[in-house]
């Protein structure tokens, strides 16, 4: 596991991971956003050449950070699976074996415009699901960057990148956290996902992930 960042937002500590998750150690709670399970595959279902792993490849991130990190829930803020193609027998059965291993750890899945279209995870995962939003401490966690009217937004569904420009026509474009003043944007979790380029402004803030480490941008 990377090494967290920990930054303050609506009066509680929450630690940036550069793993594109984020753990808020008070509630001991892993939240990721738009890890899409799934979508590769349904993909090549449709002719497309895409790689494969990627469902092993975020699982084993996931692992690996429900083995390093205190956790007493996991929430994913929305698109768990992709679409109708990620009902895979392979990818349930990933899933299945994963779930095993986390029996008795509580997961929950706030409800995702994907998700409404895949349709929800399969009972046997023993995932609950609930619709948007979920209300946490001082949070709303939502799938849609919707402002609350009392609440912070947490949310995904954005899949924020932030390009860095450097000399000449030099640039990367990275995964970033945007922490805004009423809604504050995770990173796609998904190995196999795009992004949508944000901007920084006064009222926020953007934090960019590369060599598995956390880099805030001034």
């Amino acid at each position: 596991m990377g090494t967290p960042y920990p930054v303050r937002l609506a009066g509680e500590e929450l630690w940036l991971l550069p793993e594109k998750a984020v753990y808020w150690p008070a509630q001991q709670a892993l939240l990721i956003a738009d890890v899409h399970f799934g979508k590769a595959a349904a993909y090549r279902n449709l002719g497309q050449p895409v790689p494969r792993g990627t469902t092993a490849q975020n699982i084993a991130v996931l692992d690996e950070l429900l083995a390093a990190l205190p956790c007493r829930q996991l929430i994913f803020l929305g698109d768990f699976l992709h679409g109708p193609g990620s009902h895979a027998v392979d990818t349930l059965r990933a899933l299945a074996d994963w779930r095993e291993r986390h029996r008795d750890l509580p997961m929950t899945l706030i409800r995702g415009n994907h998700d409404k279209r895949a349709g929800d995870p399969p009972a046997s995962l023993n995932i609950r699901v609930v619709p948007e939003p979920l209300l946490l401490g001082p949070f709303a966690l939502q799938h849609e960057p919707d402002p609350h009217p009392s609440r912070h937004v947490l949310a995904g569904h954005v899949h924020p990148v932030y390009r860095l420009n450097g000399r000449g026509r030099q640039s990367l474009r990275l995964a970033c956290f945007r922490l805004g003043m009423e809604i504050s944007l995770l990173p796609a979790f998904g190995a196999f996902t795009g992004g949508y380029q944000v901007d920084i402004d006064e009222r926020c803030r953007i934090f960019v992930i590369g060599d598995n480490e956390i880099w805030p941008v001034n």
